[in-house]
């Protein structure tokens, strides 16, 4: 229970709708997917839209609304935007001189009926609705204008008087409020992981990165840029007077009936401050090891791995290519209430329920190294260490795998074997290494080609043949690529999904730590005791026709 409210599952139960065992497969279901327990109740047919409504009320102490009661007049639907309807679930019900009353989906947007005071310039009450038929009134009181409101919202922002104020003044002028809103649905709805907002000289860009490339979409006029950092630093609860230094702040919303986190990053420029929001959307990542992408051989070798009673598992790759979310979805695998599981993250992206998740404050020295020390004292069976840093991090996570802990953690590096070299690097010996190391798993993110769009190619025989791959791949071989469409934003590709090069410590690969052999000399022991390197994993996807061979290309280097 948070702040003294009932859990929404112990309310359902209260009331009769539910049964224990019928919650506790929900949270089961919670535990991989991350939704919202009332909506997996639902999906599951142990309840209905309106059970939930109700119960959301009784937590919220708010009045509920029928599907009656969502036909507003267009006098009505003039007070509020449809890409603030859209992006939040808002439709309005009802007006008089002291209130406007809202139906919303979410009862905790407390920050969206602050904006709508500003917007309306009066007091707003909220009543709940049943998301189904809210949904359906807001698309029809309204005509699906909210997806396609971004270049409208820019329109509206820059075509009237130039708007000016102090920051406070600008980050709630109700053309930056559409404005960002707008963004903020468009970002939702086309799978962006970034939004980037940048200020150049006499220009001020968009972007937003889609499946790992960036995009541009339309661009304010430069004098907004100003205004729209703002508006966003204050939902991020930073400082907007001060536009000197770099600030990190975090941003939760509801939007379309789903949760989304949006971790927000400035920084100062020549032009003004550069703002970057990483967008967590919990309803588009599947927390588990069945949506990673693993073939089945490797999904085995991972689901051995969590089974292993102590020693230390290493995910590795660049920045953005999904580490965290393949170490979720291991300890979503091995969760269990048998274990404790004790996370630390550097932040904390996702909530895993049933998991003890500590975040990483290295201004106040809570440091990966402080808290690991004292992690050891809280009786974990399984301990993630977000990223290994340096030598004193590494040893510490050494010092819980000997003493029976199993440790999940990332690096960075190129492939498996560069993480063993790596490691030395820091500091770690050998010998230690040696004893404690059980598998690294590499791993990049490739494009798939679009599915409304793919279209079957014949690939250069030449090609094929200075890439080798084997006969028996190319006898039943796929091979295709993306025309360009309207699903896909003319890419050919639309979702991506990872390609993965998993080494396990064999008694050749230990005792070629121990003699600390090069990277060359460890690759070839691991490529001899059965590792399928990363370009040969995203070789079977280009003969599967789930990806082309640029892409692998781009994305992994040649093994001679």
């Amino acid at each position: 229970m948070s702040g003294g409210r009932k859990l929404l599952g112990r309310i359902l139960r209260e009331r009769g709708v539910v049964k224990e065992g019928q919650i506790q497969e929900a949270l089961e279901v919670q535990r991989k997917e991350g939704r919202p327990i009332g909506a997996i109740l639902v999906s599951l047919g142990h309840c209905t839209e309106k059970d939930v409504a109700a119960a959301l009320a009784i937590q919220s102490g708010m009045e509920v609304v029928d599907a009656a009661a969502l036909a507003p007049s267009p006098e009505l639907l003039a007070r509020i935007d449809p890409s603030t309807a859209s992006v939040f679930g808002i439709l309005p019900v009802k007006e008089d001189r002291n209130e406007l009353v809202v139906a919303v989906l979410d009862p905790r947007n407390g920050a969206v009926l602050d904006d709508l005071r500003f917007l309306v310039g009066k007091p707003v009450r909220a009543v709940l609705a049943e998301e189904k038929a809210l949904k359906a009134a807001v698309e029809r009181a309204y005509g699906g204008k909210g997806g396609k409101s971004v270049a409208d919202a820019v329109a509206a922002a820059g075509g009237g008087e130039k708007i000016s104020g102090d920051a406070q003044a600008l980050a709630h002028a109700a053309p930056v409020v559409r404005l960002l809103n707008a963004i903020l649905h468009q970002a939702i709805r086309d799978r962006a992981s970034d939004v980037h907002l940048e200020p150049f000289d006499g220009e001020f860009r968009i972007r937003y990165r889609v499946d790992g490339v960036l995009y541009p979409i339309e661009s304010p006029p430069p004098h907004l840029a100003p205004a729209l950092t703002s508006r966003v630093k204050v939902l991020a609860n930073l400082d907007i007077a001060e536009s000197r230094l770099p600030q990190d702040g975090r941003i939760e919303l509801s939007i379309d009936g789903r949760s989304v986190d949006l971790r927000v990053s400035t920084l100062p420029t020549m032009f003004g401050e550069s703002c970057v929001m990483r967008v967590l959307d919990r309803g588009a990542v599947r927390l588990e090891l069945a949506g990673l992408g693993l073939r089945a051989d490797e999904e085995a070798a991972v689901r051995a791995l969590l089974d292993l009673p102590h020693g230390i598992v290493l995910v590795t790759g660049p920045t953005g290519s999904g580490k965290t979310t393949t170490l979720y979805g291991m300890l979503a695998a091995a969760n269990d209430p048998t274990l404790k599981i004790i996370t630390t993250e550097d932040p904390v992206e996702y909530d895993l329920p049933g998991i003890v998740q500590i975040p990483i404050q290295e201004d106040i020295g809570v440091s990966y190294a402080a808290v690991l020390r004292t992690i050891l004292r809280q009786d974990p069976d399984v301990i993630l260490v977000g990223e290994i840093r340096d030598r004193e991090t590494a040893q510490v996570s050494i010092e819980a795998s000997l003493t029976g802990h199993l440790v999940f953690s990332t690096l960075h590096t190129n492939d498996a074997p560069a993480a063993v070299t790596r490691m030395v690097d820091i500091g770690v010996e050998p010998f230690l290494l040696g004893a404690t190391l059980e598998a690294v798993v590499a791993q990049r993110l490739v494009r798939r080609i679009c599915t409304s769009c793919r279209t079957p190619l014949e690939p250069d025989p030449r090609l094929l043949r200075d890439l080798g791959l084997p006969a028996e791949v190319l006898a039943g071989a796929k091979f295709a690529y993306g025309k360009g469409c309207d699903a896909c934003f003319h890419t050919g590709f639309r979702g991506r999904t990872a390609i993965f090069e998993i080494l396990r410590m064999s008694d050749r690969v230990r005792n070629l730590v121990l003699e600390g052999a090069s990277h060359d000399r460890l690759l070839e022991a691991a490529r001899a005791d059965g590792m399928r390197p990363l370009r040969d994993s995203g070789l079977l996807l280009v003969a599967e026709g789930e990806t082309t061979i640029e892409e692998i290309l781009r994305e992994t280097t040649a093994i001679d």
